[in-house]
């Protein structure tokens, strides 16, 4: 079997692949959706090496949990899984609030087991913070699936530095996921330094920024209608134009280097630490071989400085999440 990279959740987590599989898009928010395709996918990675699977249960409220069940039924102990609770969804799919009293966290675990078939998720992670709910609490019920054997690491998604500490106090957090790219660097001020102070592991997701930093995007019309990204503050008016003038000086800095934007991108997140574990989403097998790839391209101290001229922290036009979204995350 090819023998991917691997890189450990934290001081005394798990090991990984250094570069994981993020599977939300393959239910919902990009668009038209094909179960086959994405089982073949998920497949390739796992003869690839890339068993990072990421997940939750807000993804196509429940479906995405179920295909990822169905592709690793017979493959169960190549993958490390992920999967997350705590973003509520309504019966027409809309969004219901943020939840995490006990009484919820144990009724979560329970459906996304009997969803994905498995008897254990790996990490489990509480998706946003429920400001109505000790983190305590939250916590506390989420270590009692660890006792129960229903879960092996806790995680938790967007949350503030205080927080963290809290929660890790409560029982040890294995990792944390947040945002971070090229255009959302947020985390470096608060988030990232708290977790490594802590011995606790990060996982970037969104690292080619939704698919901006790929370089392939040229218009918002480029976007389905069913896009998410269509109504997404940095794919919208002037920010659209500002930001895609930003990737164009990456893609230069691509064609100079050889390899693809999206290599490049990821090759940004990966060496800033070794410690930190990006889940580029995809659908489709060739750029998930691309994004493998980036393990590949190694970045020297002046291409590093380069890309931060480009992108400081705070370039992106635009806000990460439309006001809504923002209302939820490092809380």
């Amino acid at each position: 079997m090819f023998q991917i990279q691997k890189r450990r959740l934290g001081t005394g987590g798990p090991e990984v692949s250094a570069i994981g599989l993020g599977c939300m898009g393959m239910s919902e928010f990009y668009g038209s959706t094909d179960e086959q395709q994405s089982i073949a996918t998920i497949h390739h990675a796992l003869d690839r090496g890339v068993g990072f699977l990421d997940t939750a249960d807000m993804y196509g409220s429940g479906r995405n949990e179920e295909l990822v069940g169905r592709a690793i039924r017979d493959r169960r102990g190549e993958v490390f899984l992920a999967t997350k609770f705590g973003n509520v969804r309504g019966p027409n799919g809309e969004f219901a609030g943020v939840r995490g009293d006990a009484d919820y966290v144990r009724q979560a675990c329970d459906a996304s087991l009997k969803r994905l078939g498995i008897e254990v998720i790996d990490l489990y992670y509480q998706h946003r913070v429920d400001a109505n709910v000790p983190i305590e609490e939250t916590v506390g019920a989420m270590s009692r699936l660890v006792e129960e054997g229903k879960v092996r690491f806790l995680g938790l998604s967007e949350a503030a530095p205080d927080t963290i500490r809290r929660a890790h106090s409560t029982h040890p957090i294995t990792a944390v996921q947040t945002e971070l790219s090229l255009w959302s660097r947020d985390s470096e001020a608060g988030v990232l330094p708290t977790v490594r102070e802590l011995g606790i592991g990060y996982v970037a997701y969104s690292p080619l920024g939704r698919g901006f930093l790929t370089g392939q995007i040229t218009s918002p019309e480029d976007f389905p209608e069913d896009d998410f990204r269509r109504f997404h503050p940095r794919f919208t008016g002037e920010n659209f134009n500002k930001n895609i003038a930003l990737v164009r000086e990456v893609e230069a800095m691509a064609r100079e280097k050889g390899c693809t934007t999206a290599q490049l991108a990821l090759a940004w997140v990966l060496a800033q630490g070794d410690d930190i574990v990006p889940i580029p989403g995809t659908r489709h097998i060739k750029y998930l071989d691309e994004n493998i790839g980036a393990l590949d391209v190694k970045l020297s101290g002046e291409e590093l400085r380069r890309l931060d001229e480009i992108l400081p922290p705070g370039a992106a036009a635009g806000e990460r999440y439309h006001a809504r979204g923002m209302e939820t995350v490092n809380l």
